[in-house]
């Protein structure tokens, strides 16, 4: 008997930044995933024989993904293609996304589950009504999202509080961390690490990139060899770029990069450095799969206080994190963890450990799987 299939929404299939969304789905063993969303962007390559969009790339794909973003309409052949996939649930990431992935599981008469990742509950309502379509519109979508919603999964506690603030249920909100693959992302000999910090993330405010370049620079002072590697891309690049330039020794911009040569830099980096803020909008780090993957790898982290990351980093056993803002004190952690080859030893293998007891992704996965069976169980 073949697994059950479950589709796994996702309004642009897929950013390079949600590989944790596909290594999810992917890791599933009691259920199949089928890919569904509006648009094929490029980034994360997908199974071609288990995905959809609603828009094909046509002028009338084009007029159909909006009538299904803005009406709520999706046509009754698309139904059908889903349909005969015989799916038993809708499982959508980012509550935006779940708002328009409730139209899918009403057609399909299908429950939905739906994953709040950071901004989608985070950010303010009067910062979403400025942002992208969806998200705009997600304020008023919000309500029947909730009434609707079978299952809420947060990735973190920060974020679960923020979903209660937000009027979602707390009977019907878990949290479950997505894990990190603790098989590919493995320690190297500590003789290969550089003398070199790195920085993975898109360069948006709430990822804080501009204080990493600040506490490098007092780095560099005294230690003009150690390195600062920024991976990833977005409306500040070139900002950062000029800010980088003006003030440090040795650095690089990498822009966004595919999976495998993340995992080459973080075998290659001393420290991982995301110092997320919290935004003015109110958008703050939700978990940050980076840092467990960096941790996973043996990798100490510093960073700040924000959010959800101190589920995901533990202080002071895996890495320090500061106050938000405090770049000064980000610029001592990571000298420390430069120089301090007993402290660094200590922490790579607690980070390792951790990773391994807490955050392996077949674990997780198969706790996923039981939220699914708990829901089909359900009258």
């Amino acid at each position: 008997m073949s697994p059950d299939t479950v589709l796994i929404y996702r309004d642009e299939l897929l950013p390079l930044s949600q590989t944790f969304i596909l290594s999810q789905a992917e890791a599933m063993s009691g259920f199949t995933p089928f890919y569904v969303g509006s648009r094929r962007v490029t980034g994360i390559e997908i199974p071609s024989d288990r995905c959809f969009f609603v828009n094909n790339g046509s002028w009338i794909g084009r007029y159909r993904e909006v009538l299904f973003k803005v009406y709520g309409r999706v046509a009754s052949a698309h139904l059908e293609v889903l349909a005969r996939r015989t799916p038993r649930l809708v499982h959508a990431h980012f509550g935006t996304d779940g708002a328009l992935a409730l139209t899918l599981a009403r057609g399909l008469r299908l429950p939905l589950i739906v994953t709040l990742h950071g901004f989608d509950v985070t950010a303010s309502d009067d910062a979403a009504r400025k942002s992208f379509y969806s998200h705009r519109k997600y304020p008023e979508r919000r309500g029947s999202l909730i009434r609707y919603c079978s299952k809420v999964i947060a990735v973190s506690r920060f974020i679960a509080q923020k979903a209660l603030q937000q009027g979602f249920r707390a009977e019907n909100t878990v949290v479950h961390y997505i894990g990190v693959d603790v098989d590919r992302f493995q320690p190297i000999p500590r003789n290969a690490h550089e003398s070199m910090v790195l920085f993975v993330g898109r360069l948006v405010d709430k990822k804080g990139c501009c204080y990493l370049i600040r506490a490098m620079a007092e780095i560099q002072r005294s230690a003009p060899e150690v390195e600062l590697v920024i991976i990833g891309d977005g409306p500040l690049r070139r900002e950062l770029e000029v800010e980088a330039k003006g003030s440090l020794r040795k650095y690089r911009f990498l822009g966004a990069q595919p999976s495998p040569i993340v995992h080459h830099w973080m075998g290659r980096a001393r420290v991982f450095s995301v110092p997320s803020i919290t935004a003015d909008s109110g958008d703050a780090e939700g978990f940050g799969i980076v840092f467990a993957e960096a941790q996973a790898m043996g990798i100490p982290v510093a960073s700040f206080a924000s959010g959800g990351i101190p589920e995901a980093v533990a202080h002071g056993e895996t890495g320090f994190l500061s106050p938000e803002k405090d770049w000064r004190s980000l610029a001592r952690n990571i000298a420390l963890l430069l120089r301090d080859e007993v402290l660094w030893n200590r922490m790579s293998e607690r980070a390792r450990q951790r990773m391994v007891e807490q955050f392996d992704l077949r674990t997780q996965t198969r706790l996923l799987e039981d939220i699914y069976r708990g829901v089909l169980a359900a009258p």
